[in-house]
């Protein structure tokens, strides 16, 4: 395939050149590969174009009246606003002075002319997706950085007992008081023996800090929640919780991730950046839907899970941890160990201890608990009063499946509290997915079709035909079927490419 054929990502780029021809040249090579293109007679006019309109890359000659291309470049990178975007020099001066001169001043490569337009086109192109890979990892640890901040203030507030629901005159939770302040964590709603033996098991490691546990359940089962109250149970409470979800990490960039990475450790590495490891140090990492971690990526994680140490990518050291790791999964691990997706010795090493969460639909008596408890906490959000459910919503919301678990239900009501408007809630405002589209999920069965002959006895195969169904049913929405399937929207993509369909 030639370059020309290939449509590159909508980019904006300034082109700065005191020869006319230079810059049309330029120009038009560019903008026949559909970037925008803007132009610059001098260093002085593109330091004022790049107050007006932030270009994604900067193509920068070196000889210029007034400032020249170097000056031009220190500039640019002093100004906070313009100093991440990457500058390519293109000069007629070729020395190794002048070239060395060009990279001490910021600039990320040297073209000398006269150059050749495939040249420039493949250079631009290569250091835009460096710096739009670079911002996505510096944006995550903003992300990481933020949520923590957020719990420290949860922990800050202890919030209040209130939370913890009343029904009928009879608590919600089974968590005592003085268990919700310390934990900072009202939300574990039910009464039922399933629910009975989760807190069990939560209190019986209570007093450990290292033991890692695989946390098991359908999505949308409250996995992360109790990977939470694991956290705040302990000493390690007040340091950070760092949560990750490993089916959505890019594999070209799970290491730097994962284990940080030093300056210059690769094209756009700019500074030294902390991965996850380092990032939870003293705290918890919690590694959610662990089966859907890249294989690669599971033999380096096996390391640092034995010692703690890890090396982050472009280092001549090692480094070291104190993090308690936390797992989650909502797939059989050993069926995907037989079939080659997972390690059978990273198993062993996350399931220091086994918890399991029983879906909703195993858990009837606690259904009615979360319906309040969802109305109340909207209501109260919307300042209304919790309205009352018509009887036949109320049946309808006891009778359901509830394929996506607690947090389908706590959709449900939300919408449907919006929908009433705070009136009486009724179910025509219940939006369920309906027998006939259930059954055919495959993930729940009439009492006179529970056989699943239909399905290929190849488990990965099975995945991607539930898949192909559930894309079927919700008419090609992705996130609807993510949803009947009790997934996220990363997976059934990754279910997707691996059959090749490329839907």
């Amino acid at each position: 395939m030639s370059l020309s054929s290939r449509e590159p990502p909508a980019a904006t780029v300034l082109v700065v050149d005191d020869i006319a021809a230079n810059r049309n040249v330029l120009g038009e090579t560019l903008e026949k590969e559909n970037y925008e293109v803007l132009l610059a007679p001098d260093g002085e006019t593109a330091l004022k174009v790049c107050q007006k309109a932030l270009p994604e890359i900067i193509l920068l000659d070196v000889m210029m009246p007034g400032l020249d291309g170097f000056e031009t470049c220190r500039r640019l990178k002093a100004n906070p606003a313009t100093s991440s975007i990457p500058v390519i020099f293109i000069s007629a001066q070729n020395e190794t002075k002048s070239m060395v001169n060009g990279f001490q001043a910021g600039g990320v490569d040297y073209i000398t002319k006269p150059f050749q337009a495939e040249e420039v086109l493949i250079r631009v192109r290569t250091h835009l997706l460096n710096h739009r890979l670079t911002r996505e990892v510096v944006e995550k640890n903003r992300e990481l950085e933020t949520i923590n901040a957020r719990l420290r203030e949860e922990i800050g507030r202890r919030e209040q007992a209130e939370s913890c629901l009343e029904l009928a005159d009879a608590k919600l939770s089974l968590i005592t008081e003085q268990e919700i302040e310390r934990w900072g964590l009202p939300a574990f709603v039910g009464r039922s023996q399933a629910m009975r033996e989760v807190i069990n098991e939560i209190r019986k490691l209570q007093p450990t800090d290292n033991t890692t546990v695989l946390i098991r359940g359908e999505s949308g089962t409250g996995k992360e929640l109790v990977a939470r109250a694991l956290h705040f149970s302990g000493r390690r409470s007040r340091h950070p919780f760092i949560a990750v979800n490993c089916a959505a990490i890019p594999g070209d960039l799970a290491e730097s991730l994962f284990f940080g990475h030093v300056k210059g450790a690769f094209s756009g590495a700019h500074e030294n950046r902390k991965g996850y490891f380092e990032m939870a140090d003293g705290g918890t990492l919690f590694l959610d839907e662990i089966g859907d971690m890249p294989l690669t990526l599971q033999a380096k994680l096996l390391r640092t899970l034995e010692d703690g140490s890890f090396m982050p990518v472009g280092a001549t050291g090692e480094r070291r941890a104190d993090v308690r790791v936390l797992a989650a999964t909502n797939v059989n691990l050993p069926e995907r160990i037989e079939s080659g997706g997972f390690r059978k010795d990273l198993y062993f090493r996350v399931t220091g201890y086994d918890i399991e969460l029983k879906p909703l639909r195993e858990r009837r008596e606690d259904v009615e608990l979360f319906i309040a408890h969802f109305l109340k906490r909207f209501a109260g959000e919307l300042k209304l009063v919790a309205p009352a459910l018509s009887s036949d919503a109320h049946q309808a919301l006891m009778d359901y499946e509830y394929p996506g678990n607690i947090r389908e239900l706590k959709s449900i009501i939300e919408r449907a509290l919006i929908e009433s408007g705070g009136k009486t809630i009724e179910e025509c405002h219940l939006h369920l997915l309906n027998e006939k589209a259930l059954m055919q999920s495959g993930l729940v069965t009439s009492p006179t079709s529970r056989s699943s002959d239909d399905l290929p006895l190849n488990l990965d195969q099975a995945e991607i035909e539930l898949v192909k169904r559930a894309l079927a049913i919700a008419e090609g929405n992705v996130s609807k079927a993510a949803q009947l399937l009790g997934i996220n929207r990363t997976k059934v993509y990754r279910i997707l490419s691996q059959s090749g369909t490329g839907e």
